[in-house]
């Protein structure tokens, strides 16, 4: 049998995959004589080119190890999930491992620093059709690191998608660009880099410094363009589109070196430079994306040049240099225009005249200075133009010596009169208030300051005066109507102080008058009472006629205080016992005021701790049925006890907090422990009694008081109708926006709401008609008259005819007699609270009458 039979058959069948054994099985087939010829033949043609193909594969197979080799970059093949299939040589060179440490391991070994997603990106830019770029950190063998830039694109290998990733060395790169920078930072030569839209990207120290810009303002602030005025080397402004960055940007070409003069507007400075600009492509551009000045500073050669003289014309400077051995003086032309004289000065001399007798002493010692110490000048001094006109003048200048021991001085010359005209108005601007045109505050303090500390002065007197019933007026007619008044009531002041008092608005509608005791001890007094009979006359606002008088404090110096301010608080003690004592008037500060003034600071003092020491507590006065007899609801009375000041009645401190605001916090604490406390009869079997709580009408403005309220309600699981809060009429105009929606928003949780005195204030009707309100309390002030005053009668008829009219419930307080009672129920007024019934009862005791329940009042009058 020939040695091509069917043991070869089964060699060729064990060949496997392995080309070069497969084309040795197939030929020993074709000799096997059991075949057809046929057969045989086409084995021996298949053996033929399979050994063809696998020369063939492995030619490409070294093609491709060759060419991959010869990539100078490290390039890695990898599968969808990161594993490294193939390393070239240069990677193994760079990472200093051979492909057997890396081929297999996922990419993570040669970047242990990525997180990990970050297969994510890549995949999804690839799948798109596009490369992957990447700044990222590799690392060697031996753990050490280097920078690298990774293009990433994808292929399809054996049927699976595979990632080639070409990394670039960075590590050149970044050397070049940090000499780059250390390049920048120790040449001269200022740098400047700037975008198509002139905006500042790179700029060295040098730049800094020869722009003026080395502290640490923004340098794109300080270049704003609006801040420079730019010239050429004639001194004409260079429009913004021919600057050498604009043009390099147009053309794409670099400047050589051109003369700017960059005048800094807000310094008032002059620099010249010489710039030469360079634009920069990005890769693959045409046009320039960005453009590198480089510029030095050429001032110094610039200085002695008429093209200089004719620049600094723009800032109106000019340019003066004197010899002093010859007496020589020469000014540039701009230096001639500023002095405006027939013939410009030719010597020291004729310039010295053209100054004030004080200034021309101080320049010429200057220039002595200067000579023979070699001190610089830099003197701001007054002159006068050939008109008259005033002159205001700033002159620098520095000593210079030659070979020859000749002395000149050179140096500028600029008018500054526009300057200083501007600081002398806002000088009297901010001395005087704009709206009366008086002294304001910060001038009278001054003033007062200087004469208190001249002993030939220090004996005055300040008027301390505040107008009666301004508030009313700024409020009732409005602003407007409140700023007439205030200019008219100044003038009426200074007609009535005349030469021998000084005047000033110090805040709001308060003014003070300063004079001078040494001559007139009764002049303080005189001219109070001639101010007080200015303010006799009405005063008048589109139609409208209104009186207003004034009440004034006198305080004296030194008896009454040896500093401006303690006279002024003393003449404002007396001021307010005037006004307290008896309105349209006049009262003089005495160590009684200054008590009182000591007792109301002490007691804001305490105030102020008064919640957090738990000073206060609340007492509850019955609001009864005054033909029953029975409990309805209650007000809750605030007390407080203080242990340096005793037991201190409401009237005596509520004033006090609401002048400092404390009764912001005292209105929220009085609110809480109120609700807390009917809480407390509700959960003791009582019901739910309504009690009353006073809302000042700062919490108003200073509060969310709905929220505030709401807040309380539902800590302690109170429905609206167990509250009642009671305003003043002042919160009825104080804010009517604010206020109205205040109003709903309580109305709505079903909160009763009463106007608390109605009549005391400013009685506001058509507010009052607006406002979502319950009732109105009637004030005791005018109860306690009833039914023998005529006048008391009649306004209560009033009330109770307006509440009938808006369906309003009414309310009496300070109900302390029968008549009382009687005349109240014939008037209609159902409910009343006061002695009659009961005073403020502590919790426990209001809680047993409750429980009692009162028959017109008897029970409650006998525990009294």
């Amino acid at each position: 049998m020939n040695a091509g039979g069917p043991g070869a058959r089964a060699d060729a069948a064990d060949a496997g995959s392995d080309p070069a054994a497969l084309a040795e099985a197939l030929e020993a087939a074709s000799r096997d004589d059991a075949l057809p010829a046929s057969a045989r033949r086409l084995l021996a043609s298949a053996a033929t080119a399979l050994r063809g193909a696998a020369a063939d594969a492995e030619s490409s197979q070294s093609r491709y190890r060759a060419l991959f080799d010869a990539v100078p970059d490290p390039v890695s093949i990898l599968d969808e999930r990161g594993i490294v299939l193939d390393l070239n040589r240069a990677g193994m060179a760079a990472y200093r491992r051979s492909r057997g440490e890396i081929v297999g391991q996922p990419i993570e070994v040669l970047n242990p620093d990525l997180p990990e997603d970050h297969l994510q990106p890549v995949l999804e830019t690839l799948r798109r059709g596009g490369t992957y770029v990447v700044e990222v950190t590799n690392m060697r063998g031996d753990g050490s690191r280097f920078p690298v830039e990774v293009h990433s694109a994808g292929f399809v290998h054996d049927g699976r998608r595979c990632i080639v990733a070409v990394a670039r060395d960075l590590s050149a790169r970044r050397e070049a660009e940090s000499r780059y920078g250390q390049l920048l930072e120790v040449i001269d030569k200022g740098v400047l880099v700037q975008d198509a839209d002139d905006r500042p990207l790179q700029v060295n120290a040098a730049a800094m410094r020869i722009l003026g810009a080395e502290d640490d303002r923004s340098l794109a602030d300080y270049l704003a363009p609006e801040k420079w005025t730019v010239l050429d080397e004639t001194g004409r402004r260079v429009p913004p589109e021919e600057l050498p960055v604009r043009r390099s940007l147009r053309t794409g070409q670099a400047t050589q070196s051109t003369v700017l003069g960059l005048y800094h507007k807000p310094e008032r400075r002059l620099r010249w430079l010489s710039v030469t600009t360079v634009p920069l492509f990005a890769p693959g551009s045409c046009r320039p994306h960005q453009v590198i000045s480089l510029f030095s500073d050429v001032t110094r050669l610039k200085r002695d040049s008429t093209l200089f003289a004719r620049a600094q014309a723009l800032a109106r400077i000019g340019g003066w240099e004197w010899e002093a051995g010859r007496d020589a003086l020469y000014l540039t032309g701009e230096a001639a225009r500023i002095l405006d004289r027939p013939q410009p000065p030719a010597t020291m001399d004729a310039l010295l005249r053209c100054l004030r007798e004080g200034d021309r002493a101080r320049f010429a010692h200057a220039l002595q200075q200067a000579l023979h110490r070699q001190q610089p000048i830099d003197l701001e001094l007054q002159g006068r133009r050939s008109d008259g006109r005033m002159l205001w003048m700033r002159i620098i200048g520095e000593p210079e010596s030659d070979e020859s021991a000749n002395v000149s001085i050179t140096g500028t010359l600029q008018d500054i009169s526009e300057r200083k005209q501007a600081e002398e108005t806002l000088r009297v601007q901010a001395r005087t208030d704009p709206l009366t045109g008086l002294l304001n505050r910060d001038a009278i303090l001054g003033e007062m300051g200087a004469r208190m500390d001249d002993p030939a002065q220090a004996r005055l007197a300040v008027l301390y005066l505040d107008l009666d019933r301004f508030k009313m007026v700024n409020d009732v007619l409005g602003h407007g109507a409140g700023d007439e008044l205030l200019r008219h009531a100044a003038q009426r002041i200074v007609q009535a102080a005349g030469p021998e008092g000084l005047i000033a608005r110090f805040g709001g509608d308060e003014f003070l008058v300063l004079c001078s005791l040494a001559d007139d001890p009764g002049r303080p007094e005189r001219i109070a009472q001639r101010i007080l009979d200015a303010f006799e006359g009405s005063f008048g606002y589109e139609g409208e006629e209104f009186d207003v008088t004034a009440s004034i404090g006198i305080a004296r110096a030194p008896e009454d205080g040896e500093r401006p301010q303690t006279v002024i608080q003393s003449a404002d003690a007396a001021m307010y016992d005037s006004k307290r004592r008896v309105r349209n008037g006049w009262q003089a500060y005495s160590p009684a005021l200054a008590q009182s003034r000591d007792d109301r600071l002490r007691m804001e003092t305490q105030l102020r701790r008064a919640v957090d020491n738990g000073e206060f507590h609340l007492v509850y006065q019955p609001q009864v049925d005054m033909r029953k007899g029975s409990i309805v609801a209650a007000e809750a009375l605030i007390r407080w006890k203080n242990h340096q000041l005793g037991e201190m009645r409401p009237d005596h401190f509520i004033g006090h907090a609401e002048t400092t605001g404390d009764i912001v916090r005292i209105g929220r604490w009085v609110l809480s422990e109120a609700c807390q406390q009917v809480a407390a009869w509700r959960d003791a079997g009582l019901g739910i009694v309504r009690v009353a709580v006073n809302v000042s009408y700062r919490q108003f403005l200073g509060d969310d008081l709905a929220g505030t309220v709401r807040g309380v309600l539902d800590e302690y699981r109170l429905p609206g109708a167990a509250l009642e809060l009671e305003f003043t009429e002042r919160a009825l105009i104080e804010d009517a926006p604010d206020t109205l929606r205040t109003f709903a928003e309580l109305r709505e949780m079903g909160v009763v709401l009463t106007i608390d005195d109605f009549g005391e204030g400013y009685s506001a009707l058509n507010y009052l008609r607006r406002l979502p309100i319950h009732g109105m309390k009637l004030s005791q002030l005018f109860v306690e008259g009833v039914p023998r005053n005529h006048s008391d009668v009649a306004v209560c008829q009033a009330i109770a005819g307006i509440a009938r009219s808006l369906g309003l419930g009414l309310v009496a307080e300070g109900v302390e007699s029968e008549p009382q009672r009687r005349f109240l129920l014939e008037l209609g007024v159902p409910v009343g609270q006061g002695f009659l019934f009961a005073p403020g009862l502590s919790a426990d005791a209001f809680a047993h009458q409750l429980g009692a329940g009162l028959a017109h009042g008897t029970a409650l009058r006998k525990a009294r």
